[in-house]
């Protein structure tokens, strides 16, 4: 059951990291269609952008609603990484306080 739970734990921590990684990626890629580096009318672009924001808006959707209006910035992307690391970081520790883990 150890090992089993250990994998577990593994995976969970491999998503996260993922999720985290993506949206970073997707953060630095409206940035730099906001200031007109990228060319959105590339298709391949596009589509990488359009795949990105499938993604992660429903995930910050909800962020920011709960969130004050800052004046143009969005800090959604920034509290959805705060809740990607603390589960990152929570998980594992319930887990081994469950006595799964050793």
């Amino acid at each position: 059951m150890e090992n089993t739970a250990l994998a577990l734990v593994n995976i969970f921590i491999m998503i996260t990291q993922v999720l985290i990684w993506g949206l970073v990626v997707w953060a630095i890629a409206s940035w730099l269609v906001a200031f007109n580096v990228i060319n959105t009318r590339n298709r391949f672009v596009a589509g990488i952008l359009d795949a990105l924001d499938r993604i992660y808006d429903p995930l910050v959707r909800p962020i920011r609603r709960i969130m004050p209006d800052f004046g143009g910035i969005d800090l959604s992307p920034l509290v959805l990484w705060l809740l990607l690391s603390g589960a990152q970081q929570l998980v594992p520790a319930l887990v081994m306080d469950t006595g799964l883990l050793t």
